[in-house]
């Protein structure tokens, strides 16, 4: 996807059905997680639940990925002595009553990208329900500073404090290059989309593309605690997943983040869907 800029009548209508199709695929990736998420029983390996939501999203016309579905269960949801990335990819864990589990995936449909987390858990875990509940101040920081154009790295070591003031470990840290977001894009459809260590070779080209751009411009596509993210956020779309860690139980939401060039505060960055679930659940809570 080009930049989103600020634009005539017509190209705003073409905007709007770009962002349509983005959020097609998102909701089409969170559908695929709570079908999967309530399949889920003891005994279900996370290999298993990564190939139930390959399968899933298959049966619907889905053929390329921006990464491969990932399932991690119980201490592996906070990502507990992860060093090195293959360590991310599905294992034979098995799901046991009161673990934590978090399904992971990134569906390119019709070439639309979404790259989505979901965090569930078998049964009762009241400390699972306390970081779903606190990730909503993280959605609201996130929203707010982006739209006051703080530096990405500035926003980062935000909400980092916020994790530390709440009691929890930054827990996307570990990810590569510790990154709590990345742009996401338009990838060509093609009859056979290869993946290179789980992710869509399209979705890498067009990420490269991105970064090699930035670096002419002076910006990064990965959002990250370190110098080359020290920049006011790029327009376009951004999967957004800040991910928190208490004591060996984790817990995240990714979404899509679609910031623009607009003057307007309101149109300068907003998410691109209000109605997924980790925002349903906490609109319930409200009203409870």
């Amino acid at each position: 996807m080009a930049s989103v800029t600020t634009a005539t009548a017509r190209d705003a209508a073409e905007l709007s059905a770009e962002l349509g199709g983005f959020k097609e695929v998102q909701r089409l990736a969170y559908a695929c997680a709570e079908a999967v998420a309530a399949q889920l029983r003891p005994g279900v390996t996370e290999r298993t639940a990564a190939r139930m939501q390959r399968e899933w999203l298959r049966e619907r016309g889905v053929q390329d990925w921006f990464h491969l579905p990932f399932a991690w269960f119980g201490d592996r949801t906070a990502f507990v002595n992860f060093r090195v990335p293959l360590q991310f990819f599905p294992t034979h864990r098995v799901l046991e009553p009161g673990m934590p589990f978090i399904l992971d995936l990134a569906p390119v449909h019709q070439g639309f990208t979404a790259d989505i987390g979901y965090s569930g858990c078998l049964g009762l875990n009241p400390v699972h329900d306390r970081l779903l509940a606190d990730l909503e101040a993280h959605r609201a920081l996130i929203l707010r500073e982006v739209r006051e154009r703080r530096s990405l790295r500035e926003i980062y070591e935000d909400v980092d404090r916020l994790m530390v003031r709440q009691g929890y470990a930054n827990r996307h840290r570990a990810y590569p290059f510790g990154v709590i977001a990345h742009k996401i894009d338009r990838v060509g459809q093609r009859r056979w989309s290869p993946t290179v260590f789980g992710f869509g070779v399209g979705s890498l080209r067009g990420l490269a593309s991105d970064a090699l751009r930035g670096h002419r411009d002076g910006w990064s596509p990965l959002w990250s605690p370190y110098r080359f993210s020290d920049h006011p956020p790029a327009p376009g779309l951004w999967a957004v997943e800040p991910h928190l860690g208490f004591r060996g139980t984790g817990a995240k939401f990714e979404e899509i983040l679609v910031v623009t060039d607009s003057a307007d505060p309101q149109e300068s960055a907003f998410w691109l869907d209000d109605d997924l679930p980790h925002v349903r659940r906490w609109q319930e809570e409200r009203a409870a």
